[in-house]
C-alpha cells in the first residue's frame, strides 16, 4: 500500500513537472510570422515611444530574404536579420546619420542597440516584443492595406 501511494505521488509530480515546463516553452516564431507585417513600435523600456514633429513614425519590417529595414524615429536603418529559436539580432545595421533632438536620439540608440545584440522574441496578440538584458521593445502589427480597405468597405 505504501509502495504504490508513493509511485502514484511521484506520477502525479512528474506529470506537474512536465506541464510546467511545456507551457514555458512558446511556439517557435517563424520568419513569416515577421514578414507578414510592418511593425510600429510603440514602447521603448515599458514607456511610450517620445515623439517630436520632426520625427517619423518607428517601424520595422523584414522582407523575404530576412533584409530588416525600418526607422527609429529619425534615420532610417536596415541589415540581415537573423533568427534563432525565439532569438533576433540585425548585423551589419546600417543607419543614416540625421541630427534630431536629444530625446529622440537617445531612444534611437536604445532601438539600434537592440537590434544589434540578441533579443528574446515573443509574438501574442499583435505584438512583437523584442528584449535584451537591457532594453525592452515593443511593436504592433500594423494593420496591412488590404485588411484596412475590407474593414473601411463592412462600415
Amino acid at each position: 500500500m505504501k509502495l504504490s501511494s508513493i509511485s502514484f505521488l511521484a506520477a502525479i509530480a512528474g506529470t506537474v513537472i512536465l506541464t510546467g515546463c511545456a507551457s514555458q516553452n512558446a511556439a517557435p516564431i517563424t520568419a513569416q510570422d515577421l514578414q507578414a507585417h510592418r511593425w510600429v513600435l510603440s514602447t521603448v523600456d515599458k514607456q511610450a515611444i517620445q515623439t517630436d514633429p520632426t520625427a517619423s513614425q518607428a517601424f520595422l519590417q523584414f522582407d523575404n530574404s530576412m533584409m530588416a529595414s525600418g526607422n527609429a524615429s529619425c534615420n532610417n536603418f536596415f541589415g540581415k536579420a537573423k533568427l534563432d529559436d525565439n532569438r533576433l539580432r540585425v548585423d551589419k545595421l546600417a543607419l543614416t546619420m540625421k541630427l534630431c533632438p536629444d530625446t529622440i536620439m537617445k531612444q534611437e540608440q536604445i532601438v539600434h542597440g537592440s537590434l544589434s545584440a540578441w533579443n528574446k522574441l515573443t509574438l501574442e496578440d499583435g505584438k512583437l516584443t523584442l528584449k535584451t538584458a537591457a532594453h525592452t521593445l515593443v511593436y504592433q502589427a500594423e494593420q496591412q492595406p488590404q485588411a484596412k480597405q475590407d474593414t473601411q468597405a463592412k462600415q
